[in-house]
């Protein structure tokens, strides 16, 4: 079977990842994955395999959990650390037809169980230490069932100990039946889980299949992004189905990824948009770990242009690229843009791209007061196409006060250029009054002070924005430098400092601007 092949047959019928290990292993059964890291569930395993062996596992772990009693339709909720085989889990409980259900690692004890018990009894696939941190919970009250990828504890069925398990057949969903069900970022609350369809899940692939065409040779592909999250199923499928070894990195101390990139050379990078800032002061390292790269790849939020900029001018690639997409995980990727060596530090970070090819999302502004929306009057980012999510799980009444027809409403505000690029100014839940976009300031600011490591503007106490700041090793900040630097910006008060560590973070490392905010009333500022 050939790559374009398996590509048709997912966009007729649908991407199950169940099958798809599989599939690619028809397309090329020597394609390497290599992990930076072990795997909890097969730790005997090793960290080099091949697609063949990992469909292998896929299939072995299948068997078990059918041994385990776990049925088509039932839903399995993966809450377990953050590991590679957490995707080769999700794979193996779709294999039998489940619905996965695909839980941070990240959320606390309090939200995972209202995610669980919002599921309806659903079972319950973690590992050992995970689990011991969910003793608060009433897990027998709230599961069918708990299941552990490692070790053995009271009450729970070990996949160890299922080992040999008979083989099953695979159990393919409908084309529009749930299959898979990530969270959002929570940055407002609880998360909300969002349905994903076999048909929605193919859809999503065809912006970057089209991008991937852009790389002639087979060479490696670098995964680092959250492997509960939708764009994992993405980024897995597209790699392994284009026969592109893959370097999936649970890592992200730059010191260890510096020396992963050294080794393997990849031609592709993908990765949080944090990750990328932390990775910035690899651009200086005589190894020149970014050498290689070709395409920077990041979907999950909009990156400061002085970030690609280094990032572009430490490859030795001949026509590297960064290219950004807008999206979120109820509508996939929506817009995209490439930006270039020579000229990404000059980039407006607002611009989030333009809609992408034929058969891909298309995109309005819709005006917020009845006037056309504009630059001076933003509106609010819909999005429309096939690979919507279908809903949110148990909230439909909430899911469809988003919902116009075909359209989605982002929560996002923004407004379009003549030549139609999208230029997201802010959250609309985050917009603070007498800002035009909070984002905006961030992006000016952080270009013209390197020590800064990360720069949030929240609404204060008193209603107006406030600038949080953190430095590069929580080294005091220059008062002076930060005066020249926002001097455009005279409605900002006073710079508050805090260390990296505590700033509030999602799964997907953004910023969580609520709590900031709710920090900063909580804590008032000295006023001298």
């Amino acid at each position: 079977m050939k790559g374009s092949t398996a590509y048709t047959s997912i966009q007729k019928r649908g991407l199950h990842i169940g099958l798809l290990p599989e599939m690619a292993a028809a397309v090329n059964a020597s394609t390497p994955i290599t992990l930076d890291h072990d795997l909890d569930v097969l730790p005997e395993a090793g960290r080099r395999l091949t697609v063949a062996q990992y469909a292998g596992h896929v299939a072995d772990l299948a068997a078990r959990l059918w041994a385990a009693g776990v049925r088509p339709d039932e839903h399995v909720v993966i809450h377990k650390s953050a590991n590679a085989d957490i995707w080769m889990l999700a794979a193996a409980a779709s294999r039998v037809g489940a619905v996965v259900v695909m839980l941070s690692p990240a959320l606390d004890a309090v939200t995972v169980g209202a995610l669980i018990e919002r599921v309806d009894h659903p079972n319950l696939l973690t590992d050992t230490r995970t689990l011991d941190a969910l003793a608060e919970l009433p897990l027998a009250d709230l599961t069918r069932r708990v299941i552990t990828a490692d070790g053995d504890r009271p009450g729970a069925l070990s996949l160890t100990s299922l080992a040999g398990a008979p083989p099953v057949r695979p159990v393919v969903r409908p084309i529009d039946a749930p299959a898979v069900i990530t969270h959002t970022s929570g940055t407002t609350g609880i998360p909300k889980l969002v349905v994903h369809t076999p048909r929605t899940q193919g859809i999503r692939l065809l912006p970057q299949w089209r991008l991937l065409a852009l790389m002639r040779k087979k060479e490696t592909v670098a995964i680092h992004i959250p492997f509960v999250h939708s764009r994992m199923v993405a980024a897995m499928s597209l790699a392994l189905l284009k026969q592109f070894p893959v370097l999936l990195m649970r890592d992200s101390d730059p010191a260890a990824v510096a020396e992963r990139f050294i080794e393997h050379r990849p031609v592709f990078v993908e990765a949080l948009p944090n990750s990328l800032m932390e990775w910035e002061e690899l651009a200086d390292d005589p190894r020149a770990p970014f050498g290689s790269v070709k395409v920077f790849s990041s979907t999950f939020d909009a990156i400061h242009p002085g970030t690609m900029s280094r990032l572009l001018k430490a490859s030795d690639r001949r026509g590297a690229l960064f290219f950004q997409i807008y999206g979120q995980s109820e509508v996939g990727p929506a817009v995209g843009r490439a930006y270039f060596r020579n000229s990404a530090h000059k980039a407006n970070g607002r611009c989030v791209g333009w809609a992408m090819p034929k058969g891909a999302a298309r995109i309005r502004v819709v005006g917020r007061d009845g006037q056309p929306p504009s630059e001076a009057n933003p509106g609010f980012i819909e999005v429309a196409w096939a690979g919507l999510a279908k809903t949110y799980f148990a909230e439909q009444e909430r899911y469809d006060t988003n919902r116009d027809g075909d359209w989605w409403r982002t929560g996002d505000v923004g407004y379009r250029t003549r030549l139609g690029c999208l230029h997201m100014l802010d959250r609309e839940i985050d917009m603070i009054p007498g800002v035009r976009s909070s984002l905006q300031i961030e992006d000016v600011v952080l270009s013209q002070l390197n020590e800064l490591s990360e720069l949030v503007v929240v609404q204060g106490p008193d209603g107006g924005p406030v600038p949080v700041i953190c430095t590069v090793d929580d080294k005091p900040l220059d008062p002076a430098r930060w005066a020249t630097a926002a001097a455009a910006f005279p409605q900002l008060a006073a710079p508050v400092q805090i260390p990296q560590a505590e700033l509030p973070r999602t799964a997907t490392l953004k910023v969580q601007r609520l709590a900031l905010a709710r920090r900063l009333k909580q804590q008032p500022r000295d006023p001298s």
